[in-house]
């Protein structure tokens, strides 16, 4: 491959790509667990959550998409399995299938988790100056904050 030559130190690249490889592990980590609920989901709210997950897991899929092909723009090989996506997901799995109030909590609690690695990712996009970086990771950050408020107004 020729040299990237896209204004942003190689050092640099390689540090936005690593905080975008835990945002990537993050939000894939989410999109299996909502998948799994909208599958398990049982209830009073059954229709309500099913449709619900459906409409996070699908957003998910493209964001894990748009993710990974920023870190492959960086010149960086993007993760693409389970052990890797463990390795640096700092969301954990969910053992059984849990009732569905738990579900929202669980999930509530998971895109409060990507905020955070978001703003992590941020912090390393801004020092590079990568706008592309910073205007994917502030989107995604918008979106799992207003997600998590919804799943948080379902439970009060």
């Amino acid at each position: 491959m020729s040299k990237i030559d896209i204004g942003i130190a190689e050092a640099d690249r390689e540090a936005v790509a690593h905080g975008l490889k835990k945002l990537l592990a993050d939000s894939y980590t989410l999109y299996l667990q909502t998948h799994n609920f909208h599958w398990n989901v049982t209830g009073p709210q059954f229709r309500e959550l099913h449709l619900m997950f459906e409409e996070h897991y699908t957003e998910l899929a493209v964001a894990v998409d748009d993710i990974a092909e920023r870190i492959r723009t960086l010149g960086i090989a993007a993760p693409g399995t389970y052990k890797a996506f463990a390795e640096l997901s700092a969301i954990e799995e969910v053992e059984g299938v849990p009732e569905a109030s738990e579900m929202v909590q669980l999930l509530t609690h998971a895109h409060e988790q990507v905020v955070k690695t978001c703003r992590e990712a941020l912090k390393l996009a801004q020092q590079a100056d990568d706008e592309s970086s910073v205007a994917l990771i502030s989107d995604r950050m918008r979106v799992h904050e207003k997600t998590a408020w919804m799943l948080r107004a379902m439970v009060q």
